[in-house]
């Protein structure tokens, strides 16, 4: 232990909460932390809710990632989600499980990520409670909440044949920075080792600021939604998985064009972790700012997706249950 910076096992639950209070911000909510509960206004009565869990090892890996950058991309995942529902996100809950070891200056750095993220992604938002415990793996887990003000909730289930399929955001970056972390920053037995952005041209440093600090594009949520879409959704695990969970929810086929989705087609399909919004759009709907079109709707047996009229035959996207082990998760 030093003084400067103590391990967080020194130290009590209440020190190390205010610390991370103090780089938080001033509260948003009627009642924010430091009571049982906070208490978050729901302007029309209704609040989306969603959550995710990152974990050292599967998730993420702290040889590549600052403490920073796992606050801002924990926030970031989530608030990701609210926006697929064509919601405004305006809380975030935080439970944060950690080894005693853990530095004190690593919390801090944690808290300053959570806060750029929401300042940077949706100003208004704020973190407003969470839980601290001990455990022997790192482990970080979000609960975000919106707030829809009025419209109607854009599910996953509401594609129709005839609409126009479309994208917001950048894909296959984050998936090429973790095949630059793999490929470049890691030693002869395999374990990862810090990573050297000099090294880097500046369009590695975009692919590897995509995956350790990804800045979807929320505002385009609510946006489409005002714009008629019909079904919306959060592209985490690779646009040809998720485009088929769009598919099955919605009883169509999706048929993309490869030459829709820039110079790597491979990575925009399989990879994951992008978190674009995938769109569908009813005919004649004027697309806002920021989407891009790649594909359409259409009757099919199969609810499915074809690419360029035919099933894909790569690599489809990332399912933590298939495709982790010690050498890519």
């Amino acid at each position: 232990m030093t003084e400067s910076d103590p391990a967080v096992g020194d130290l009590s639950e209440g020190v190390i909460l205010r610390r991370i209070l103090e780089r938080l911000g001033p509260s948003g909510a009627l009642v924010g932390p430091g009571d049982d509960a906070a208490v978050v206004a729901a302007p029309d009565g209704r609040v989306v809710a969603t959550t995710d869990t990152l974990v050292h090892g599967p998730d993420f890996r702290l040889a590549w990632s600052s403490a920073f950058d796992l606050g801002f991309k924990a926030a970031a995942v989530n608030l990701a989600d609210v926006a697929a529902m064509g919601a405004r996100p305006i809380a975030l809950l935080v439970a944060l499980a950690m080894p005693d070891d853990t530095r004190l200056s690593f919390v801090e750095g944690l808290a300053d990520g959570l806060r750029a993220a929401c300042e940077s992604l949706t100003p208004g938002c704020r973190v407003e409670g969470g839980d601290l415990t001990v455990s022997d793996t790192l482990t970080v887990a979000v609960t975000a909440l919106g707030s829809l003000d009025a419209r109607a909730p854009v599910l996953r289930s509401g594609a129709r044949a005839g609409d126009t399929i479309a994208v917001a955001g950048r894909l296959g970056s984050a998936a090429r920075g973790l095949a630059l972390l793999f490929g470049r920053f890691r030693d002869a037995a395999g374990s990862p080792i810090p990573v050297d952005r000099s090294v880097l041209d500046p369009a590695g440093l975009a692919d590897l600021d995509a995956q350790l600090r990804p800045h979807p594009p929320l505002a385009l949520g609510p946006i489409a939604a005002d714009a008629g879409a019909s079904a919306l959704m959060d592209v985490s695990d690779g646009l040809v998985l998720d485009a088929g969970r769009m598919a099955a929810a919605s009883g169509v086929t999706i048929e993309l064009s490869s030459a829709a989705l820039g110079p790597d087609p491979a990575a925009a399909l399989g990879g994951g972790e992008d978190h674009a919004l995938l769109a569908a759009f009813p005919p004649g709907t004027t697309l806002p700012d920021g989407f891009a079109v790649i594909g359409r709707a259409v009757a099919a047996e199969g609810h499915r997706v074809l690419v360029d009229g035919a099933p894909y035959a790569g690599r489809e996207g990332w399912d933590p249950y298939r495709d982790w082990d010690a050498g890519r998760g």
